[in-house]
């Protein structure tokens, strides 16, 4: 009998908040995969509440690492979300090059910002630092923010055409994913653009409603689900459509039931639809 499948989570764990590994793991494992975290942090709830404890787990990483080396597991895919210091990209290299095979791929999330500017932590170096990990990644997710950040152009002031995001998609390209989704575009009041591009390929759009505000939490259902449909066998497009409208449908249940914008997405109320995901 085949082994079910596995997909380690690099990512930090957030007590309230829907955020982070904290929704990764239940949809991967709803998907029928097995989900293997490694922490990169340990928080109560998300930066974005008042308060907060939070506790950095870089010096710990190498030795929880550690085990996973020692039983020789195998993982079949590796999804990275937000790193917080070059010494955790380091770390993440490391694993990508101890556990990544032939068969197996690797997501990569970048999150560096949004909304055209970077978070705090992402200094030049820091930025230099994530081009590294960026040479290790199949697939990707970057918002149009990380995107221009990683080919080095500033962000645009109007939104750029199809073949402008098509020109730097490939730029990124180049230096290592083969698969990229840029991910919420709005591209008017109503509708947000999630632009595909694939290597040697046309490229793709998948559109959807714009729902709401923003909300926390939202990048890393859609690279779950992206990364678990993949898996499952099915192609980067089907996976983004799938990805996308299940966090459309999250978001409006959400703004059906005034669900706070900084307690993420309420993603239980539909697990059971990615209960039957494998082709």
């Amino acid at each position: 009998m085949e082994r079910q499948k596995r997909i380690a989570l690099i990512n930090d764990i957030t007590g309230f908040g829907r955020c982070a590994i904290a929704v990764m793991a239940p949809i991967i494992s709803a998907m029928k995969i097995q989900a293997i975290t490694i922490p990169t942090a340990i928080l109560s709830a998300h930066t974005q509440f008042p308060v907060f404890y939070f506790d950095d787990y870089t010096s710990k990483m190498s030795d929880y690492i550690q085990t996973y080396k020692d039983l020789n597991i195998e993982f079949d895919a590796i999804a990275t979300g937000f790193l917080g210091s070059k010494e955790q990209v380091d770390i993440v290299i490391d694993f990508i090059k101890r556990f990544k095979n032939a068969s197996s791929f690797v997501l990569v999330d970048p999150v560096m910002g949004d909304h055209g500017k970077l978070y705090s932590t992402y200094t030049p170096e820091m930025c230099a630092k994530m081009k590294e990990l960026v040479q290790y990644a199949d697939l990707m997710t970057p918002n149009l923010t990380e995107l221009v950040t990683l080919v080095d152009q500033p962000y645009p002031e109007k939104l750029p055409s199809f073949d402008e995001l098509n020109a730097m998609c490939a730029l990124l390209s180049h230096q290592g994913p083969r698969h990229i989704v840029v991910t919420g575009i709005p591209f008017n009041d109503k509708q947000i653009l999630n632009f595909i591009y694939n290597q040697g390929e046309d490229y793709q759009i998948v559109m959807v409603d714009r729902i709401g505000q923003d909300r926390c939490g939202t990048g890393d259902v859609i690279s779950a689900v992206i990364a678990g449909h993949y898996l499952n066998g099915h192609s980067f497009y089907e996976s983004v459509q799938k990805a996308t409208s299940f966090a459309s449908k999250c978001i409006a249940y959400c703004e059906e039931t005034n669900v706070p914008r900084h307690y993420g997405l309420a993603f239980e109320q539909y697990l059971y639809e990615l209960g039957e995901d494998r082709k």
